[in-house]
């Protein structure tokens, strides 16, 4: 069934105008100028054929199709806020889908959370593992955590230093010599030769080959940082600054959530703590 075009501007005009019987009072209700008001009521009044006011020497009266329109109205404009209202309750649920590559959740993203809810006992978190093809809508994601070179189409914020580390193993810890390269898709140091004595499938098992002797993996800082605190593995050099970062992003839509931003407060310092 098609629907018929309504003039929602011009009937919220006539009921402030109604309720008021003034278009003075009704221009201050609206902010808009006592002239913006008579025009959309004229324009309405030739949009239905009808005479929606009549002016007397008391001031203006309803008239008779006014008054039988009335209550419907209002009744319509109540149906539309409690529309609004039943579609911000997602902006004001306790829970929040997440999507994030495995090791940054493993080493970094779960404690950021579990600190996050602490004082929130009815938030609840659903994390998603993230992958290159990640569709917003079809996964119902809110938001996701990204090793990129920027938000690309999305919104987005960085979240702590964008720079790579190389780590080994502590002193006292197993030693299969540190001439030995650990790779992992998106390595940023070349293994020419087939110099790597273990390749894995990301950088999270890259640090724990490292901790475990097998050499050293160059890994995103924010993500070794947690490791290197507690003496896991032990850093060589110093940090390298890099293009590519974890990066919170999210569709504007969903960027737009309260929950989303109170959570994107929340990560983006990017402390281990």
């Amino acid at each position: 069934m098609k629907r018929t075009h309504l003039p929602l501007n011009g009937l919220r005009v006539l009921d402030a105008a109604a309720r008021h019987l003034s278009f003075t009072r009704a221009a201050d209700e609206l902010a808009v100028t006592p002239a913006a008001v008579g025009q959309q009521i004229r324009a309405l009044e030739d949009m239905l054929g009808v005479v929606l006011f009549r002016r007397t020497p008391k001031g203006l009266e309803l008239t008779p199709e006014t008054e039988a329109g009335l209550d419907a109205l209002r009744s319509g404009f109540l149906m539309f806020e409690e529309s609004v209202r039943a579609m911000q309750v997602g902006q004001s649920s306790q829970s929040l889908t997440i999507a994030a590559p495995r090791d940054i959740t493993a080493k970094w993203l779960q404690r950021q959370l579990a600190l996050y809810a602490a004082n929130q006992p009815d938030l609840h978190f659903a994390l998603v593992a993230a992958d290159d093809t990640l569709d917003f809508t079809e996964a119902n994601l809110d938001i996701a955590l990204r090793l990129t070179d920027g938000p690309g189409d999305h919104e987005g914020v960085r979240v702590g230093d964008a720079a790579f580390v190389t780590v080994t193993a502590p002193q006292n810890g197993p030693q299969n010599g540190n001439d030995h390269l650990i790779d992992w898709p998106g390595c940023p140091m070349e293994t020419e030769g087939g110099d790597a004595l273990m390749r894995v499938a990301d950088a999270g098992l890259a640090i724990e080959a490292a901790a475990n002797g097998f050499g050293r993996a160059t890994v995103p800082l924010l993500l070794a940082q947690r490791d290197l605190a507690d003496g896991r593995v032990r850093q060589i050099g110093e940090p390298v600054d890099s293009a590519r970062g974890y990066w919170l992003v999210a569709p504007l839509p969903q960027w737009r959530q309260k929950k989303v931003k109170a959570l994107v407060e929340a990560l983006k310092g990017g402390n281990p703590t």
